[in-house]
């Protein structure tokens, strides 16, 4: 099971990465889900806004952008990009911790590999639920 964090274009330091992949693996398992292989790639802006144009032809700045390698039924494996920066100022904007937005978006991340999609407003309040849920279970690890 393993769990990856790296980092491109921006000085970031992931803390407290073992209880991070301890409740990854725990939410992965609440949804009947094993991870095989995550990896989340913590950047810049403009490190994801490359990726979002070239592999999703979006000229857009976005928080996350999630690829789904998953073959195998019940078997999570994935690449998870995470602008830093889009964190940083969702963070200020939503007037929460800069912590709390990072498991939110990671969790967000990795809600998409196990399904859920966010484009119609019931697919986002349920996403909204589920973040909430990953958020309060990281909280008591």
């Amino acid at each position: 099971m393993p769990i990856n964090f790296f980092t491109e274009e921006v000085p970031f330091s992931l803390k407290e990465k073992r209880k991070r992949k301890i409740w990854l693996k725990q939410l992965a398992e609440t949804e009947n889900h094993k991870i095989s292989e995550l990896n989340y790639v913590f950047c810049s802006d403009e490190y994801l806004l490359k990726i979002n144009v070239e592999y999703l032809d979006h000229d857009t700045y976005t928080d996350i952008i999630t690829f789904d390698n998953s073959e195998e039924e019940g078997i999570i494996e994935g690449d998870i990009f995470i602008s830093i920066e889009r964190v940083i100022e969702n963070s200020e904007t939503l007037k929460v911790t800069e912590e709390k937005e990072l498991s939110r978006v990671i969790s967000h991340g990795l809600f998409h590999l196990l399904g859920y999609k966010d484009k119609t407003n019931e697919e986002a309040s349920l996403m909204r639920n589920k973040e909430e849920f990953a958020i309060n279970l990281f909280e008591e690890i």
